[in-house]
């Protein structure tokens, strides 16, 4: 059976990242995914090199990309790469400000560069963002700096001569906690009907990929649950 689309996951070796493979998959989507690490449920499978430059990081994901694609194009890159650090400025602020900087915004950089590359027109870039970083965050500093950052990427890929292709729908999500295995390892006695199912994400992807319910383009979007279901609010 043909594939409906093609899709990209940067991250997708992390929870929610193989979630949306996951999810892709079982909707007749072929489906890449670019990590530290292989996923063999993916059709691409890029393994990027933890000690490679941020530009030969972005060199080496555009070709091979392209190598897989042939020519086709993509309906939509999702990075959901990321990780968090907690830490004020008293002790090693540049230490966590530059794992942040290289686990959220190298991927989201890369991420652009490959949707400028291979997406098709009218196809969807979604990053991660999050909402804490819409504030001050003291006590995460390098996290919630590169937060924002991606937050401004999305504005700037969302406007005129951005370098996308024509008609795209850039916009981020802004999660504040996701239900994953390793959240409830070190969270067992928070409230988990305020977190967000990783497969509500991905459903979320999946529409906007189809065209359904899309937002305004250059949306940062907060990821709201209580109760155990989730709102979509756009941050101002």
């Amino acid at each position: 059976m043909m594939s409906v689309g093609r899709v990209l996951v940067y991250g997708g070796r992390g929870a929610l990242g193989a979630a949306c493979v996951s999810h892709f998959k079982a909707n007749n989507y072929w489906v890449g995914s670019i990590d530290l690490s292989e996923n063999e449920n993916a059709d691409l499978s890029i393994v990027v090199p933890r000690d490679g430059s941020w530009a030969d990081q972005e060199t080496e994901v555009i070709k091979k990309v392209g190598d897989a694609l042939s020519g086709e194009k993509l309906d939509a890159v999702i990075c959901v790469a990321g990780g968090w650090a907690g830490g004020n400025a008293k002790k090693d602020l540049a230490k966590n400000s530059d794992l942040m900087w290289r686990q959220s915004v190298w991927t989201s950089i890369i991420s652009a560069a490959v949707a400028a590359q291979h997406l098709k027109d009218g196809g969807v870039l979604a990053l991660t963002g999050a909402k804490p970083a819409l504030k001050g965050t003291p006590g995460m500093i390098g996290y919630g700096m590169a937060k924002a950052a991606v937050h401004q990427l999305t504005k700037s890929l969302a406007g005129a001569d951005s370098g996308l292709p024509a008609d795209s729908l850039v916009l981020s999500i802004l999660p504040v906690t996701l239900d994953t295995p390793m959240n409830r390892k070190w969270m067992p006695k928070a409230d988990f009907t305020t977190w967000t199912p990783l497969t509500e994400v991905a459903e979320l992807f999946h529409n906007w990929t189809q065209g359904k319910d899309r937002p305004a383009n250059g949306s940062l979007l907060q990821l709201i649950t209580k109760d155990s279901i989730t709102s979509l609010i756009p941050a101002e």
